[in-house]
C-alpha cells in the first residue's frame, strides 16, 4: 500500500499545476447566513473566523472596484423548488422563505449596487443568472469565500471551472462544521479545479487590480 509520502508525491506530480489569477476578478460570498452562526440551529458550524476573513477580503474588493456578489438559499414553503436536494438534506428547511436562519448574520450587510443571488441548489451557478452576468461584465476570475467548504463552495468551484472562469478559493474565508471534509475538499479543489490561496494573497491581488485601473 502506498505511504502518505508516496501519495503526496503522486498528487504533486499529477496535479501540482497552478492556474494563477486572471485580469478581471469578482468576489463571491457564498451562503454566509445566520443558520451557520446560531448555536441553536443544526447547521451551526462555528465559522466566525471565516466570515471575519471574508469581510476583510470584501473591504479590499470594494476599495479596488472588484464586483461583490452574495448568495443565499431560499425555498417555497413546501420546498418543492428544492427538488431532491431539499428531500435529502433535512436542515434545508431552515431556508424556507422568511426564516430568520436565512438572514445575513451580524456584521454582514449588503451595499446598494451589490448583487444577491438566491439559489435552491449547492452551486451558485445552477439555475441562476451568475454565469451570464459574469461573462457580460468581462469577468475571468471568481474569488470564492463562504460556507460550507464541502458543500456549496465546492459545488460553485466546480461549476466556475466548468463555465470557463478561474476559481480561486480563499482558504481563510471558507469554513465547514468539521475539519476533515474542510481540509479534504480544499485539497481536492486545489488539485483539480482552481487555486487555494491565503487571505493576504487575495488582498494583494485586488490591490494590484485596482492599481491597474
Amino acid at each position: 500500500m502506498p505511504t502518505e509520502t508516496d501519495l503526496g508525491e503522486n498528487y504533486r506530480r499529477a496535479y501540482g499545476n497552478r492556474i494563477g489569477f486572471g485580469k478581471r476578478p469578482a468576489l463571491i460570498l457564498i451562503d454566509f447566513v445566520e443558520a451557520y452562526f446560531d448555536p441553536s440551529c443544526e447547521l451551526y458550524a462555528g465559522v466566525e473566523t471565516a466570515l471575519a476573513s471574508a469581510l476583510r477580503v470584501r473591504e479590499a474588493a470594494r476599495a479596488n472596484g472588484v464586483p461583490v456578489i452574495y448568495t443565499n438559499v431560499v425555498y417555497q414553503p413546501d420546498g418543492r423548488d428544492g427538488g431532491r436536494f431539499f428531500q435529502k438534506a433535512l436542515p434545508l428547511r431552515n431556508f424556507i422563505a422568511g426564516s430568520p436562519m436565512g438572514a445575513w448574520p451580524q456584521g454582514l450587510t449588503v451595499d446598494p449596487g451589490e448583487t444577491v443571488i438566491s439559489k435552491q441548489y449547492p452551486s451558485a451557478f445552477f439555475g441562476t443568472s451568475l454565469a451570464p452576468m459574469l461573462a457580460s461584465a468581462g469577468i475571468d476570475t471568481l474569488v470564492h469565500t463562504g460556507l460550507s467548504t464541502s458543500g456549496c463552495v465546492r459545488a460553485t468551484c466546480v461549476d466556475s471551472c466548468s463555465h470557463g472562469f478561474i476559481p480561486i478559493i480563499v482558504r481563510d474565508a471558507v469554513g465547514d462544521r468539521h475539519p476533515a471534509p474542510h481540509e479534504a475538499n480544499l485539497f481536492d479543489m486545489d488539485a483539480k479545479y482552481g487555486d487555494v490561496v491565503g487571505e493576504a494573497d487575495i488582498i494583494d491581488y485586488f490591490n494590484t487590480v485596482g492599481a491597474a485601473e
